[in-house]
């Protein structure tokens, strides 16, 4: 029985990770303007009021289920931030201050 209970939870994590990497991938939304991505970078004199606002995105969006986690690299907060924006409907703004936050 534990043997199979093990096979199991292999063949659910199995499938899990293949369906994350099939949709991680995929276009989900329309892209936004360059102008746009050119914007995320962050001047010093605003870095500090970034990582007060994620914070306070964070504790009202994400700190409803979780505790504040270790700082984590960018590219696995950005996965893990967007499974949350699906589960959690976080906004786009959100999810880009909250990265910011995450990460800094």
């Amino acid at each position: 029985m534990n043997s199979s209970f093990r096979w199991k939870a292999l063949a659910a994590l199995g499938t899990l990770a293949l369906t994350s990497s099939l949709f991680a991938g995929s276009p989900s939304a329309k892209r936004e303007p360059k102008e746009a991505e050119s914007a995320a970078v962050v001047h010093p004199s605003d870095a500090d009021s970034m990582r007060v606002e994620g914070e306070k995105r964070f504790h009202a969006n994400c700190g409803r289920c979780h505790a504040t986690p270790e700082k984590f690299p960018p590219r696995m907060m950005g996965t893990v931030l967007r499974h949350m924006r699906v589960r959690a409907t976080i906004t786009e703004e959100d999810r880009r201050i909250i990265l910011f936050y995450m990460t800094q």
